[in-house]
């Protein structure tokens, strides 16, 4: 059994929903938007363009925004493109390494079945 699988499958049923309902084709924001009402419909605590403090040195040198950060366990980051690519995985690992935490998916709503990418650190 992984880690964190039940989460998991909830957040990818829960996009499973927006993509079935949705379909292929629109904006990463119209998915995060019809997204957030889904996961509120199915009691997964999320939080919505999660802001992390990012650290140099024990320094703060910026901020980033995740799409979300569920149960205060995984980042989500959500896309719009033809393929996930290497640099997707690469953010998410960075994301991952701010938080001090080790799950992520990459779910991208672009493709005619929605293409889910597992991230762990």
């Amino acid at each position: 059994m992984l880690e964190h699988e039940e989460i998991t499958g909830r957040i990818i049923g829960a996009a499973l929903a927006v993509h079935r309902s949705l379909g292929p084709g629109f904006l990463e924001s119209i998915y995060e938007q019809a997204l957030a009402i889904e996961f509120a419909k199915r009691g997964i605590r999320f939080s919505q363009q999660h802001e992390v403090d990012i650290k140099y040195d024990a320094h703060p040198v910026g901020k980033h925004r995740l799409d979300f950060f569920i149960e205060g366990e995984i980042v989500v980051e959500l896309k719009t493109v033809r393929d996930i690519a290497d640099e997707h995985f690469v953010a998410v690992r960075s994301y991952l390494k701010a938080l001090e935490k080790r799950h992520g998916l990459i779910i991208n709503f672009s493709k005619p079945t929605l293409d889910v990418k597992r991230v762990i650190r």
